[in-house]
């Protein structure tokens, strides 16, 4: 285009000067102004020829500076988009140990850090897909296992339960005797206390006796004391009659007879008033001695009684722990049944999880190999 303009300033100059050479109504003879026209003709025209000159050097520089410029651009657009997908084609073959630098902030250049992003991301991932699924693969392998030792355990507590259930029923039949064996102790415990009880009031009784026995042989003992009175009086009458009777002399000797008969018959009745005396004293003692043992028999009747009333009421007490016992050993018999189903249910349960894990760790083996193809640092 500049070229163009410059031909056609060339051809306007040269116009120009026609013009003013030749000229309607012009002579050309004029030599001054002819010198003057064709002197700037020249000028001009040089002029002409070094702007189209410096314009054809510009213009090379141009175009060369352009398709240096286009060749860089398109250098700086294909080199970035080859490193792109040199990138993506080692990502798709699984490696992801290739470094990629970033320069710029281009599209290109947002297109590698993307793919810089993709790869960490990528690298992260499937490292984390792979230790996982070696994890799972491990933690697998022990939960199948611990499956088979649960499983064999858990069939090992049911035969347990089983035996236990057995046990528990034999227990419970027993306890059960004992409750009635209890039920039967209490029974007679309490016809002990009635017996204890018709026991303590007959020896009541015959305390009541012995204190009449002992009243009785008090008052005997005061009429043996009047008794004795009576014979040691008569015994001094006799005395006194004798007396007398010596004094009469041959007239009182039949008096003195009588009186000595009447004096022995006092003496008689004195000793044996005082045998009477001592043998009541003795039935005395005797009787405060059963006395006191009455009463003691009648105190260890009240300490019997006391004692069967405990042995009644823990009797009673045992029958009903007995009776609650054998409640409870039910309800554990119950629970030890239902412990068995559940047992049962949780064996199959184990067998289902032992499938389960061996299913997890296939699917954690496929898992192993999917992410095998990928290399990651």
């Amino acid at each position: 285009m500049g070229s163009i303009r410059l031909l056609q300033a060339d051809a306007s100059i040269e116009t120009i000067y026609n013009d003013r050479v030749v000229g309607p109504g012009q002579l050309k003879g004029a030599n001054p102004q002819i010198d003057e026209v064709q002197h700037e003709y020249v000028e001009a025209h040089h002029m002409v020829k070094r702007f189209m000159v410096v314009n054809g050097l510009v213009t090379g520089f141009t175009l060369c500076a352009a398709v240096l410029t286009c060749w860089m651009l398109i250098r700086s657009i294909t080199n970035p988009l080859s490193e792109a997908v040199k990138v993506a084609e080692t990502v798709a073959s699984g490696d992801l140990t290739s470094t990629i630098s970033v320069t710029g902030h281009d599209e290109t250049s947002e297109l590698l850090t993307a793919l810089k992003h993709m790869n960490d991301s990528l690298i992260n991932i499937v490292g984390g897909v792979r230790s996982s699924s070696e994890a799972i693969g491990s933690a697998t392998k022990q939960i199948a296992a611990g499956n088979i030792d649960l499983s064999s355990r858990t069939e090992q507590q049911a035969a347990s339960l089983e035996e236990t259930a057995a046990s528990m029923e034999q227990l419970t039949g027993a306890v059960r005797h004992n409750a009635d064996n209890a039920r039967h102790a209490t029974a007679l415990a309490g016809s002990a206390s009635d017996i204890a009880a018709r026991g303590n009031e007959v020896v009541e009784r015959v305390v009541g006796t012995m204190g009449e026995i002992s009243e009785s042989s008090a008052r005997i003992a005061d009429i043996i004391g009047i008794i004795e009175g009576i014979a040691f009086q008569t015994n001094i009458l006799a005395l006194n009659a004798a007396v007398e009777a010596a004094r009469a002399g041959e007239q009182g000797r039949g008096f003195a007879v009588v009186a000595q008969e009447v004096r022995a018959l006092a003496q008689r009745s004195s000793s044996a008033a005082k045998e009477i005396k001592e043998l009541i004293g003795t039935s005395v003692v005797r009787v405060a001695a059963g006395t006191e043992l009455v009463g003691e028999a009648g105190r260890t009747m009240q300490e019997i009684i006391h004692a069967v009333s405990c042995v009644t009421g823990i009797m009673s007490e045992i029958a009903a722990a007995s009776d609650e016992q054998s409640k409870g050993i039910d309800q554990v018999g119950q629970a030890v049944t239902q412990m068995d189903e559940v047992t049962q249910q949780n064996a199959a349960l184990v067998e289902e999880a032992a499938a389960a894990a061996q299913s997890l760790q296939d699917q954690a083996l496929k898992l192993n190999a999917a992410v095998a193809v990928f290399s990651v640092m």
